[in-house]
């Protein structure tokens, strides 16, 4: 295989790959199909620099991040230091990084001119979970679904429905003002327009945690809500990191309460998680898989502990990564149930 000189902005296999890597990360941050995920792993196998070019592209996602959290109110323009950079840059990442932002960006303004086009009509679907599975509804909006949860989902076109008749899920809304988003569990409806929540339906009760912006939790007969907050009227709502358990029967307000960080992680530990390792030991990437999955991975030679990894991984696909490792690294990997052994190859 050639070695293509990445540092010069004129070369065109680097500007084609920046433009691939750019799409990667969009495709990975909206949710890969299990094909998409099939095809990046591939990709990444191809060149074992690919896995740089997505480092590089994920940092500046974290930087369109921070840009976006600045307000007008805030001030008349955004403080430099929001995308200010580290001293200490070589001159190759630094004109990879221009390219990347132009790349991004194009990138960006193609996903959302593809955003899915609301539906007209009336969408029927029920889904039953027998294992974690993840699903992009009609307008854009993603479910998690919890293993052995079950949805109904029933759209019109004013106004978007989820019955979650059983188990646990996560939703996250696509906007639209227009059309609300309602999940209702048991006699509980949770509103929101645009935003993510988690739903858990249980025996006897269901408790409902918001991790980014805000949801109504009101009872589905009367539409009173049920929070027991200062002032319960249209506007009481659960904001980002507060949650509330509400008992089934006679409807009653509940308390809010605040969830720590610690908290909601463990909560939704059942959720797969992007795993990004810039130059990690390989001792330290099999302990954070080992830490999520009944998958585990052993190291059978101790010179393999100190091997540096440039990847992104779901922490659910320990497979995965294990093949990447057997394609790039020469790495021998065996399994003996739930054990999968690691050696370096002969």
């Amino acid at each position: 295989m050639s070695t293509v000189p990445f540092s010069d902005p004129s070369n065109d296999k680097a500007r084609w790959i920046d433009r691939e890597a750019a799409g990667w990360v969009v495709k990975r941050d909206r949710g890969f199909t299990p094909a998409e995920q099939d095809a990046f792993f591939q990709w990444l196998a191809a060149d074992p620099r690919h896995g740089e070019w997505i480092s590089l592209h994920r940092q500046t996602w974290k930087d369109f991040n921070l840009l976006a959290e600045w307000n007008p109110e805030h001030s008349d323009e955004p403080n430099p230091d929001l995308l200010a950079r580290p001293t200490r840059r070589t001159p190759i990442i630094r004109w990879a990084w221009f390219g990347t932002l132009a790349a991004a960006c194009v990138t960006l303004l193609v996903w959302w001119g593809n955003t899915p086009p609301q539906p007209a009509g009336t969408t029927h679907l029920t889904v039953a979970a027998k294992t974690y599975e993840r699903h992009v509804l009609d307008d854009g909006s993603m479910v998690d679904l919890n293993t052995g949860a079950r949805i109904e989902v029933s759209y019109t076109a004013g106004e978007r429905r989820v019955r979650l008749e059983q188990g646990e899920a996560s939703f996250t809304v696509a906007k639209n003002p227009s059309r609300p988003f309602i999940v209702r569990a048991a006699g509980i409806d949770v509103r929101a327009v645009g935003t993510e929540f988690n739903v858990r339906l249980g025996d006897r009760k269901v408790h409902v945690l918001v991790t980014e912006g805000r949801v109504r939790v009101d009872d589905a007969t009367t539409g009173a809500s049920l929070l027991a907050v200062a002032n319960p009227g249209e506007g009481a709502a659960l904001g980002k990191g507060e949650q509330v358990t509400v008992p089934l029967g006679p409807p009653a307000p509940v308390p809010v309460l605040t969830a720590s960080r610690n908290d909601i992680d463990r909560q939704l530990a059942w959720r797969p998680q992007l795993l990004e390792f810039n130059s990690t030991p390989l001792g330290e990437v099999v302990a954070a898989f080992n830490q999520r999955n009944r998958l585990q991975l052993t190291v059978a030679d101790a010179a393999l502990l100190d091997m540096r990894i440039v990847a992104s991984f779901n922490s659910d696909n320990v497979e995965g990564f294990v093949r990447l490792l057997e394609m790039t690294a020469g790495v021998k990997a065996t399994r003996q149930g739930d054990v999968i052994t690691l050696r370096a190859g002969r």
